[in-house]
């Protein structure tokens, strides 16, 4: 009698004989750190997905910000929206290129799980504090990212969600560290996960245009008029230009690239972005409130070490210090769970040492 062949087994053939050759497959995956019974319905990059997805972590996105703190309005993005944002890019391109989506996806929901709240002025504000105690320290959140998933998370009794190498390697390799996006260094060994590398970028100074122009921040015609030119004017038509400049430029290639006039003009425009958006003194006034909170928070735990909830004992690895688990715990408040604390911890605290809310 023939032997019966799994819905998954069945996938995994599908993917053998329809994917490039250059695609990382399921079934050469290099597994898991604490191997497991294989799952007789999904591949193991669709089951990575959906252990992401049902996360606590992943949840917490929704009210983690992405660049304006605490918006009022319910049209603008956050790190939950980003992330979607970024698994979309991902997929298509991944699918363009005839690449493993699966694994795309799974690496693009995860790539943000270990952002701090507030944004980019809460992970400063991390390093900060983390330097009073233990000097050097620095907070990077692709590395708390790594250990979200590897640690922090859990599946019932089970410390992390032992993810596959495939996975663990694209997020802790997604981050440019404010890097050129065409840079070569530390990046992921697969195609997929390099492309979440560059849809990260692509996904973020698409939208915070969008958000920056909503708020009042910049103007149309505030954008650098050649990048324009080159990406096009509205945001849709941005996404089509470098997601069809990807996939024309690495068909049948063994690389993830673009073309020198697209990503010259997204580099443009990330450089325009910052200076009169992520630095913009309208856009970071009540990042000194933030990253306050964020302080006077460490400060308080590192002083009373057992209010700290028991999961983070749980979640601990050997030679953990102290402030890394302080770090661990503030490191997955949302936005409003930070200020929800401060104002039960120092209820004497004036309201305006809280950020104020942006109507976007």
């Amino acid at each position: 009698m023939a032997k019966l062949t799994s819905i998954r087994e069945e996938q995994e053939a599908r993917e053998a004989a329809n994917l490039s050759p250059y695609a990382a497959l399921a079934r050469n995956s290099r597994g898991r750190r604490t191997p497991e019974p294989e799952d007789p319905i999904r591949t193991c990059f669709q089951r990575d997905r959906d252990r992401i997805v049902h996360s606590k972590a992943f949840r917490r996105l929704m009210h983690k910000t992405q660049v304006f703190l605490s918006p009022l309005g319910d049209h603008y993005r956050t790190r939950l929206t980003h992330s979607i944002e970024v698994m979309q890019l991902s997929r298509s391109i991944a699918r363009g290129l005839c690449l493993n989506e699966d694994l795309a996806e799974a690496i693009a929901l995860s790539h943000d799980l270990g952002h701090s709240p507030f944004g980019h002025a809460g992970e400063a504000a991390l390093t900060e504090v983390m330097g009073h105690y233990e000097p050097g320290a620095k907070f990077i959140h692709s590395q708390q990212s790594s250990r979200v998933v590897m640690y922090l998370e859990g599946r019932g009794n089970k410390v992390g969600l032992n993810l596959t190498e495939e996975v663990l390697d694209g997020i802790a390799k997604h981050s440019k560290h404010g890097g050129a996006l065409a840079g070569y260094h530390d990046v992921p060994f697969t195609l997929e996960g390099q492309i979440v590398r560059y849809c990260d970028r692509l996904a973020y100074i698409n939208h915070d245009i969008d958000d920056a122009l909503r708020a009042g921040v910049i103007s149309e015609s505030d954008l650098p008029r050649k990048a324009i030119e080159t990406l096009g004017a509205r945001g849709s038509i941005r996404i089509e230009t470098v997601v069809q400049d990807l996939i024309m430029q690495c068909r049948g290639k063994n690389e993830i690239k673009m073309s020198e006039p697209v990503l010259d003009a997204v580099e443009s425009i990330k450089t325009f972005m910052f200076e009169r958006v992520y630095l913009n003194d309208a856009a970071k006034l009540e990042e000194p409130k933030a990253q306050n909170i964020v302080k006077r928070l460490f400060t308080y735990y590192m002083e009373h070490p057992s209010e700290l909830p028991a999961e983070f004992e749980r979640g601990a690895q050997p030679g953990d210090s102290l402030a890394r688990k302080v770090c661990d715990y503030i490191a997955g408040f949302t936005d409003r769970f930070a200020i929800k604390k401060f104002k039960e911890l120092f209820p004497s605290a004036p309201d305006a040492e809280v950020p104020r809310e942006w109507d976007v």
